[in-house]
Formats: structure tokens, sequence, C-alpha cells
């Protein structure tokens, strides 16, 4: 086994989002473009000598090819040693569970998380600190930086490594481990939710679906829901992971898990429905008739959280992505909580849960989290359900009734347009920030706007700002409107609309979300003038 130092690159358009690095599958497949990129990390990051790393992804077409290749570059590198999941299967809480519990350097997610996935499909990296959260911008700019100079990688001369039995090996130089992908994880979740009253839960006929998607949390699901915690059998569907996620589309939404919400809409409905996306960071919660937005879900497991286990000393806070609902930002001032509003992006609330000043984070993206790790988590989001399911023996409706009663009703939904040109989308954008500080006091489609910015966070831990996350306005009656452009697309742009009406506790909450919202839907396609700017006012997907 040698040292080979390969040259190549730079290549163009290799700046990691607010997620890693996310290119069709085809790109990651040229020759030298994922070394590239993952040596352009190691340089970032002071080198890979001495070090130890997690690897891991989500089981998507050229998952188990790009580890192979990882690991001979990080042994060329000098590590020291690599933990891999069996198969080459972790999810991304997983893999930040075990990035924190054996105190590793970092780690890799291979993932695009919720994209489909495929030859023709989409394919993403990640790189996680020792934290085990995602890479901050600083780390990321670096890595930026390296895969424009780039022009060389370190790999070794060796054969591929079985990556389907457990136990340890080596890679040249480097400690090789391949692990159980769901054993650690699952350990965790058994110290903080109580299994014995959920498992009680189930024996006494309570019901569920949750929808794996082909995706990567199934064996997770299979094994901690029908195993642990005695959920019948077929309770999870979808559960052995698949290349191309069964020719469908990981993410869990109405849209995409159509046939979870088509059964839970039905006469036929089980008590309560939940789904994951292809890395197992996101979750979709359905009652029986009823769907549970993700800005809603996180305002119910802050008020309640205390109910389980792990959580029953209280909450240090909760934060939220700007465009997440307030909807958590009542029961913070209701339970005298800190409550704190960053950018779209996980790594924002790093610093936050590193210094102890919030317990809770959420996404309005389908992304929930605690300080139990440093990532979004799918299947924890649905524990953590189902111990408070358990707990107050209600149902989802009476819950997110009773939780209006009290704190009133954000009601919410967002509008993707998808696959729109690039420079449509930007002229659009670049049109409404020119125009944001002359819309106080305008009256448009009927609603009087209060206020309208575009914002920039301070971070309270390290005292960092990071301008242009987002455009924001503000209506009379507690209405908002943020837009802002995804960077979790791998062609054109996504324009995300983000629409939000509170309703106080003694409003009336029966009504429909897109009754609730038209005013200020209806201002926003006026403001923006979407129409004549990028032909359409319909969204592609709404949630």
């Amino acid at each position: 086994m040698t040292v080979q130092t390969v040259s190549k690159g730079p290549f163009d358009g290799q700046k990691p989002g607010t997620s890693g690095l996310r290119k069709k599958t085809r790109v990651f497949m040229e020759p030298g473009y994922l070394e590239c990129f993952v040596q352009a990390t190691f340089n970032a990051i002071g080198g890979a000598a001495g070090k130890t790393f997690v690897i891991g992804g989500d089981g998507r077409y050229f998952n188990r090819e790009a580890i192979q290749t990882m690991l001979k570059m990080a042994a060329a590198n000098g590590a020291a040693k690599a933990i891999v999941g069996q198969g080459g299967l972790l999810s991304t809480p997983a893999v930040s569970n075990l990035i924190r519990q054996r105190s590793t350097d970092g780690g890799f997610v291979l993932s695009a998380s919720h994209n489909p996935g495929g030859p023709d499909a989409d394919f993403g990296v990640k790189y996680n600190v020792s934290n085990g959260g995602p890479a901050p911008e600083a780390i990321t700019q670096a890595m930026f930086e390296q895969t424009q100079s780039i022009s060389e990688y370190r790999t070794l001369d060796a054969p591929d490594v079985d990556l389907s039995v457990c136990g340890d090996g080596q890679v040249g130089g480097m400690q090789l481990e391949i692990i159980d992908p769901v054993e650690d994880y699952q350990a965790l979740m058994q110290t903080l939710f109580d299994f014995d009253k959920i498992s009680a839960l189930f024996a006494g006929g309570f019901t569920m679906r949750f929808d794996a998607m082909h995706a990567v949390t199934g064996p997770y699901a299979k094994s901690i829901l029908e195993g642990a915690l005695g959920a019948p059998e077929g309770a999870v569907i979808n559960a052995v992971p698949s290349e191309d996620f069964g020719g469908g589309h990981p993410d869990p939404n109405p849209v995409w898990a159509k046939t979870l919400m088509d059964e839970m809409m039905s006469d036929a409905a089980p008590d309560f429905g939940a789904a994951s996306d292809g890395d197992g960071d996101r979750n979709m919660i359905v009652g029986r008739g009823l769907y549970v937005t993700p800005s809603d879900s996180l305002a119910v497991l802050a008020a309640n959280a205390q109910l389980a286990p792990g959580y029953k000393a209280g909450l240090a806070g909760v934060a939220r992505s700007m465009p997440t609902s307030g909807a958590s930002d009542k029961v913070a001032e209701k339970l005298g909580l800190a409550c704190f509003e960053t950018p779209t992006g996980w790594k924002f609330f790093g610093n936050l849960l590193d210094a102890g000043k919030v317990t809770l984070c959420g996404e309005e993206s389908a992304g929930t989290g605690s300080d139990h790790v440093r990532e979004k988590d799918g299947l924890w989001a649905v524990l953590l359900w189902l111990n408070i399911l358990a707990e107050r023996g209600q149902s989802v409706a009476e819950i997110l009734t009773d939780h209006w009663a009290t704190y009133g009703r954000n009601y919410y939904s967002r509008h993707d347009y998808e696959a729109v040109p690039t420079e449509a989308a930007d002229a659009l954008m670049q049109a409404l920030r020119d125009k944001l500080g002359r819309l106080s006091g305008q009256t448009i489609a009927g609603v009087e706007v209060t206020a309208a910015d575009e914002f920039s966070y301070h971070d309270p831990v390290d005292g960092s700002v990071s301008h242009n996350q987002g455009l924001r306005i503000w209506f009379a009656g507690e209405g908002r409107a943020v837009l802002r452009l995804s960077g979790t697309g791998t062609e054109g742009a996504t324009l995300r609309v983000y629409l939000e009406q509170y309703a106080a506790p003694d409003a009336d909450h029966g009504l429909s979300p897109d009754a609730a919202l038209k005013a200020v839907r209806d201002a926003v396609i006026e403001i923006t003038e979407m129409q004549r700017r990028i032909g359409r006012t319909e969204p592609d997907v709404k949630t």
C-alpha cells in the first residue's frame, strides 16, 4: 500500500452551503471531484494527521463508493482512525452522537438530505466538527478557499474494505472500526425517554405508522419502535434503505409522503403518524386527520418537553430559525424561557447549545432537535411526541387544541417555487430588497405593512455577524412574510416564501391555513411583482 499524490483541480462551484456541498450525483462521480473537495476539507482543518473521523451516509447511490474513496484518502493524509457505520450507513444525528460520544475530531456525512437519490439525482458531503455539529461559517469559508486553489490530492493505493461486517481493521496505517449504526444512537434515546411508558402505550392498543421513506431511519425505527418499544410489526413502513429511495423523494412533507398522509386522513387512520427523510434529521408529525406543522411541533415540544425524563429539569431556552413561525416564541414568553432567532442552517444553533443557552431548537423545514446532539434529529422528535402522548393520555388533535387555547395559533405555510431561473430569482429578491425601506406604512392588497428589513444575525456567544439571511415583512395584526433563496437545491433556484398570521388564544383556530393566510399571501404577490418577474404565483410545493 503506497500513498499516491494525484494532480487534479481546482473545480468550480465547490462552495459548501448551509448543509455541505450538494450537486448532481454524476458531478461527484467526475474523476477527482469528490477527492478534491475532501482534500480541501482536510487542508482547511489543518490536515488529517493523527485525527479520528466518523464517516457514514444515508445509503443513496454512490454512498459506498464515496466512503471507500474517503477512507483511502484519510489514511493517505495520516488519519489515526476512522469509525464507519456497517454497510456505510449512519444517520446524520447518529454521526453527531458518535463524534460526541467517541470524542473524535469530526466526521463526514454523505447525503443530500431530503433530495432524491440515484445516478441522475443528487449527492452531498457535509463536514461536522468536534462538537458534532455542522462546520461553522469560518470553516466552510476556509474549505471553499482551499477548493479554489487545490491542485492535488493524496490517496492510498489499496483494495476496498468490506463494510458489511462489524469489527476492527486497517486501511494502510489507519485503524478502522466498523460499527452497528443503530446501537449507540438507541442507547442515547433510552437515556432521554421513558421507554416503559411508551411501551405501555403500545401495549394498550395505541397505533402508529412511521414512514422511513426507503431511507436511513428504517433500521433505527425498526429496532427502536418495533423492537424496544413493542409497536406492532408493520408500524414502520418502507424500512429498507434504497439507493434511490424506492424511486421516491425522501422529504417528509404532505406532498412526498402522500401514502402516509392519505392513510392518516382516512377513516382507518392509526392514532399517530410520522416520517423521516433521507439522512434521518427531519421529521413529519401527523395526528388522525390532522397535519402538525413543524413550527407548531416545535412549540408543542417546548411546552411539554419536561414530561420526558431527559428534560424533566426544564429547558434553558428555545431557538428557532428566522423563517420558522413565532409559535415557540409564545411558549417561551409564557414560560419565562430564553428565546433566540437564528438564520437558516443548523450550524447556527451550535454556539447556543454549547453555551447552555438553549435546550430545544427547530426549523420550519421539518427539523427539530435538542442538546443531546448537534444536529436536528427526526426519530428523536417522534420519540418525544410519543413520550408526551403517553404522559398526557390525549390525542394529537386534543394536544394541539389545548396548545392553541393556551398560547394562540400561528397559522403558517411555506410556498416553494422550484427551479426558478437563477437570474429571475435574484432579480426578484434584489427588487424587493431595494424597496424594503419604503414599505412601512403602505397598505397593499388591503393590509398595512408595519415594518420590513433584511435579517442579520448577531451571535450572542461569539459576537459574529451573519448578514443577508432573508427578507422580512410584517403586517398589521401580527402577520409576517419571509422570502429567501434556498441553498439545498442542485439546479436553478428555489424561492421560498413563508407566510404567517397569529390568532390569539380567544380567536378562531379552526380556519384553513389558506384562508387565514390569504391577505398576507396576496400582499406578498403584489409587493414582489411575482407574476411579472418569475412568471407564476402558484408554488410547486406548499407545506
